[in-house]
């Protein structure tokens, strides 16, 4: 009984090597773009939205009467020395679709059902391309559940193309630095079209739309990265790097001595009730 159960083990194990064998036999990597490498923003371009337009109101995003106030009260309070609607600095992740603005490197891992969108500083997105439907009980988050499906849009035999869509967020997320938000309701809707330069390959293309009921319109702009072939990663931890200290509701910053400081003109320290005071 001992060597039929051995056997048995045996057969299962191969099994399973065979299978996997398969699978991988079964993926052909000349059928797929060449997206190997390090992508990084163009030179000269900063991280706002639209990369051919300025920051903050120059975006001219599409927003609500309602979204545009709260844009223009953000860079209202940053120009004060606060953070406004950019919550970054309290360490909670860009998330979709930000994290595609290339503030740090990105790297895509293509594999038959599933392409990975690697990150310096956040979790990395999955792409599912098996054909999958989108999950009715998935738990929000702030990259979202991504579908992608390849396209060979020249007919010469080899994908060249992944168009992706992400639902299921939770926030709050902003899609810039200056605080152009996404709706409270997370309701948004992600579709991408990532593909090459097709004059250089050393350059490509994610067209963007998001439709959000943040705006009155879908908006869609052609983020362009940069490949660099010799990679190198950096470790990035936001809480070992962070420098911002929020006591309350108000934000303060470790001075380079190590002191608390203020981050706004005129601004209070904090309760200090349960400290020794120094005498006068």
């Amino acid at each position: 009984m001992l060597a039929y159960r051995s056997a048995i083990g045996a057969i299962a194990v191969m099994a399973v090597f065979v299978f996997a064998m398969a699978d991988a036999a079964a993926f052909d990597e000349t059928k797929y773009p060449d997206w190997s490498g390090q992508w990084v923003r163009p030179r000269g371009l900063g991280t706002q939205w639209d990369q051919g337009k300025p920051a903050g109101l120059g975006q001219q995003a599409p927003l609500t009467p309602e979204y545009q106030a709260r844009l223009e009260a953000s860079i209202a309070d940053q120009a004060a020395g606060g953070q406004g609607l950019d919550t970054r600095y309290k360490c909670i992740t860009n998330g979709m679709p930000r994290v595609m603005a290339a503030i740090f490197p990105l790297e895509f891992v293509i594999l038959p059902n599933i392409t990975y969108v690697n990150f310096e500083a956040f979790m990395p997105r999955r792409i599912y391309t098996d054909g999958r439907s989108f999950p009715t009980d998935e738990e929000p988050s702030f990259m979202g559940y991504s579908i992608g499906q390849w396209l060979d849009t020249d007919g010469d035999g080899r994908f060249d193309t992944l168009e992706i869509e992400t639902r299921n967020f939770k926030g709050p997320r902003t899609v810039e630095f200056t605080g152009i938000a996404l709706h409270d309701d997370n309701q948004t809707i992600v579709k991408e079209r990532i593909h090459l330069d097709s004059r250089d390959p050393e350059i490509m293309h994610n067209e963007i739309t998001i439709i959000d009921h943040a705006f009155t319109r879908p908006w869609t702009v052609d983020k362009r990265y940069r490949r660099i072939r010799n990679v190198i990663w950096y470790e990035d931890n936001c809480n070992e790097n962070n420098h911002h200290i929020v006591i309350g509701k108000d934000n303060y910053f470790v001075s380079g001595d190590g002191y608390l400081m203020p981050a706004r003109k005129g601004q209070s320290p904090p309760d200090l009730r349960y400290f020794k005071q120094t005498a006068k």
